[in-house]
């Protein structure tokens, strides 16, 4: 048995094809402990360290640092017996270090990639790794230069074999070149698209009198367009205008390219699905919720409370979890042919991270006390701002919260994340006025919005459920009383 060790990229969980190296923890020649964190990769769903398979000195790293890595894929090599003398280089020079070092008659069939016209790494007749182009039977490399088709009735492109052997014949006698317009036309078709023409016919200009500024002279609807809106200057000489004078010079150094993977790669994913899957529906509701930042206060003062990080939302999410008891249907998924309604409620809070926007969610969260509820609330939040959100605290949500108040932002219309009928929008609490005991006074107000899968929950259920909710945020203390 081999005493070098190749690591393969595990399924973190879900089924999850990839991952991205982040950053390594080791490097080549560090003697490593079992089940020693050794690197760090994200995943669609999270961040997480990976440990040490097996203990012993790193043999090899097969993958830089902002790698995507197919999961099953070697990612790093470990001698077991780093005691035992110097190990075979075939073993560790790739993963799958086990294949025998080529034989001369194996790499004598195997030729140089041309330094120039290589063909792209990976691609059939491109240079393998290391420099090298593989021959095989019918998939060689090419050995003639890319060549165009000639224009009909113009001369033959660059590089094309027949004009080269066409016989040499006689200059024929010079012919004149074609009359020149005014706007810089020859006697041939003016160059422009099918819908530019429609447009030029539509608005009655004519093109043969306008000078393009598209590629190799075509005429643009930019071009049309300017032409109809000036007819007077039509009269008059005009500039020819190179394609080069009219493009604006803004090159690759003015433009941000920012690779889709990872969390926002899942997250579109699941927003596209859930947005053209679920016929969505959102209502909205102001309330007045004084009465609830009051006793948000005197909840702080009480002794056993002064260390508790106590903010809005936890009353959002109780008074979210005791309406939820008041209406179930709204706790519910749509499987097809029937609706699975689930009597635990696995509360999401969506959380903006540096990563991009993940929704980790509290376990069986309408069991927990209100003091429960608000620890869970801290060790959610906290753990997702250091990126060290696990995969199975992203899975089964049931129901969610997004608090874009903490953004400054009245409401919002949100999308639900796949699997779950309801997903309230938690604005922010502002001082505004309000009608209070037949007078306008200055009162803490905010707006919920509430979006649900209307093959679930009809109008009259997202109505009341919404309503439930803005009626314990409006007295918490007394909705306490009457619905527990």
């Amino acid at each position: 048995m081999s005493r070098i060790k190749e690591f393969n990229l595990p399924d973190l969980g879900e089924g999850l094809t990839e991952g991205e190296i982040l950053s390594w923890l080791v490097k080549v020649g560090d003697t490593i402990e079992l089940n020693q964190p050794i690197v760090e990769v994200e995943t669609a769903k999270a961040a997480v360290e990976i440990p040490a398979k097996w203990a012993g000195r790193v043999q090899s790293i097969f993958h830089e640092e902002g790698t995507t890595v197919e999961v099953g894929t070697p990612i790093i090599a470990i001698d077991t017996d780093p005691n035992a003398g110097p190990v075979a280089p075939s073993t560790t020079d790739a993963p799958g270090g086990e294949l025998p070092t080529p034989s001369a008659a194996a790499l004598a069939a195997v030729e140089v990639a041309p330094a120039e016209g290589a063909v792209e790494p990976g691609l059939i007749g491109g240079p393998a790794p290391g420099g090298r182009t593989p021959v095989l039977v019918g998939y060689g490399p090419r050995t003639t230069a890319a060549k165009r088709r000639p224009r009909k009735g113009g001369i033959p492109a660059q590089g094309d074999p027949a004009a080269a052997a066409a016989p040499v014949e006689s200059a024929p006698a010079p012919v004149a070149p074609p009359a020149i317009d005014r706007n810089g036309h020859g006697g041939g078709p003016v160059l422009a698209k099918p819908p530019v023409r429609k447009l030029a016919k539509d608005l009655g200009v004519d093109l043969s009198t306008l000078t393009g500024s598209g590629p190799l002279g075509s005429i643009t609807r930019e071009d049309v367009q300017r032409a109809a809106s000036t007819p007077a200057a039509a009269a008059e000489p005009l500039t020819v205008v190179t394609p080069a004078a009219s493009a604006a010079i803004f090159g690759a150094d003015r433009e941000q390219r920012i690779p889709v993977k990872g969390v926002r790669k899942l997250t579109a994913e699941n927003m596209s699905r859930s947005a053209f899957t679920a016929p969505h529906v959102t209502e909205f509701l102001t309330v007045d919720v004084t009465r609830a930042m009051k006793a948000l206060d005197r909840l702080r003062q009480r002794r056993d409370w002064r260390d508790v990080r106590v903010s809005p939302l936890l009353l959002v999410a109780k008074a979210v979890l005791l309406a939820v008891k008041r209406h179930p249907m709204v706790n519910s998924t749509w499987a097809s042919d029937e609706i699975v309604v689930k009597e635990y409620v696995n509360l999401g809070i969506a959380a903006a991270t540096e990563r991009g926007l993940i929704v980790p969610n509290i376990k069986d969260a309408g069991r927990l006390t209100l003091r429960e509820l608000a620890d869970g609330l801290t060790d959610l939040v906290q753990t997702a701002k250091a990126g060290k959100t696990a995969p199975v605290d992203m899975s089964g949500g049931t129901l969610t919260i997004t608090n874009v108040g903490v953004f400054g932002v009245d409401t919002g219309t949100p999308i639900l994340p796949p699997g779950e009928s309801a997903i309230l929008a938690f604005g922010a609490v502002r001082e505004m006025p309000w009608v209070h005991k037949g007078k306008v006074r200055p009162r803490q107000v905010t707006t919920l919005g509430l979006s649900f899968d209307h093959r679930i929950i009809d109008g009259e259920l997202g109505s009341t459920f919404l309503r439930d909710i803005g009626d314990f945020l409006a007295d918490p203390e007394t909705a306490l009383l009457a619905w527990t």
